[in-house]
């Protein structure tokens, strides 16, 4: 009796021995190893198995609650991936289709926008190449994709992006056609080199991911030196935004253009008040408060002048921010269709986002020649 129950007791630790092996090799449950983990992300892990295959996992693909977690293998070879019941592709990805421009950012920050054969409201896209290029295709916008077009591109992978929740109606046709998509969730991310160490997700599917880990921390450095660089003193107030269908929206202190803000030396000037949980509304009697209380006051929608900001917020046309014309708007670069680069190529390089702030915030005249990203209402 008892050496029948010590018989079962190896059997059941020599099962768990190759539980990372042969036993769950048609599951995510092979990835049992590290092989990057981010430092400033929240959203995403890469995970190896015993034959050096890749899992990217990405924990919080969209906002709100409805969250499911995605993923992707990246395997060697067929026969490493027979069996496997989850998205998956075999070798490093040739042929990208993107539905976000921060995946072209990403993918031209390390060397690779060539890879590009199709894209999402191609006339917003910053990127000469992309936007340049007839071979690319414009293949639609949420659930009115150009399927045909899609499959006529041979993509290797499509990288999408979730508001709030799986458009399970494109990734059921695409499970259909056996093209293999990945959520990706660098835009839920609070911190700027949260939202730019996604290009290691990146690399990792293009084949490169040293490459990218290298380009990564060659930013971190250089928003580090930034950050450092700036000498304590003075902050000065600062203000967000314009207000949308009668409604302010205040970003709540963990946002990512906050955390920009307090590492260039500002101070927000809703600071405490939405501590978390994303914007939240105000009325425009405390907003036009605030704005009067603001030494700075950014991104101001789609306003290029001072007059074009007097004719979209009459009410606020005579408060001192304004009429010092201490107001700056972050699309200094803009494609022809209406698309702004801060929300293309900045999102890889926030250190130069700082940069365009810590000027802004910190010199007795900035000067317009000197910001990136930025520029100064006229």
């Amino acid at each position: 009796m008892f050496k029948c129950v010590k018989d079962i007791a190896i059997l059941l630790y020599c099962c768990l021995l190759v539980s990372c092996g042969v036993d769950n090799r048609n599951s995510i449950e092979r990835f049992c190893s590290v092989a990057y983990q981010p430092k400033h992300a929240t959203g995403f892990s890469i995970e190896t198995d015993d034959s050096d295959n890749k899992l990217i996992r990405v924990t919080r693909p969209w906002q709100g609650n409805a969250v499911t977690e995605q993923s992707l293998a990246i395997f060697h070879t067929s026969e490493d991936a027979a069996h496997y019941d989850g998205q998956h592709i075999i070798g490093h990805a040739k042929r990208i289709i993107c539905m976000s421009s921060s995946h072209i950012a990403m993918l031209d920050a390390i060397g690779k926008v060539t890879n590009i054969v199709g894209v999402s409201g191609k006339q917003y896209i910053i990127n000469e190449h992309v936007a340049t290029n007839p071979q690319i295709l414009d293949i639609g916008y949420d659930s009115n994709l150009d399927y045909e077009a899609i499959l006529s591109l041979h993509p290797d992978l499509v990288l999408m992006y979730g508001v709030t929740a799986e458009n399970s109606s494109v990734t059921s046709k695409f499970r259909e056609l056996g093209i293999a998509y990945l959520y990706l969730g660098d835009y839920t991310e609070q911190s700027p080199l949260g939202k730019a160490e996604w290009m290691v997700v990146i690399g990792e599917i293009m084949g490169c991911c040293a490459t990218a880990e290298e380009l990564f921390r060659g930013v971190e450095e250089r928003y580090n030196n930034v950050k450092s660089g700036i000498k304590s003193g003075r902050r000065p107030k600062v203000m967000f935004n314009l207000p949308y269908q009668d409604v302010w929206y205040m970003p709540s202190d963990d946002s990512y253009m906050v955390r920009l803000v307090e590492d260039a030396g500002g101070e927000y000037i809703y600071i405490g008040k939405n501590p978390t949980g994303g914007s939240r509304g105000i009325s425009l009697e405390e907003a036009l408060m605030l704005v009067n209380s603001a030494d700075i006051w950014l991104n101001t929608g789609q306003c290029l002048t001072l007059e074009e900001l007097r004719n979209t917020a009459t009410l606020f046309s005579e408060c001192e921010v304004v009429k010092r014309g201490c107001v700056y708007n972050n699309n200094r670069r803009k494609s022809q269709g209406g698309g702004s680069d801060f929300w293309e190529s900045a999102i890889v390089r926030p250190d130069v986002v700082l940069s365009d702030l810590a000027h802004i915030f910190h010199s007795e005249q900035p000067d317009d020649e000197k910001l990136y990203y930025h520029h100064r209402l006229k």
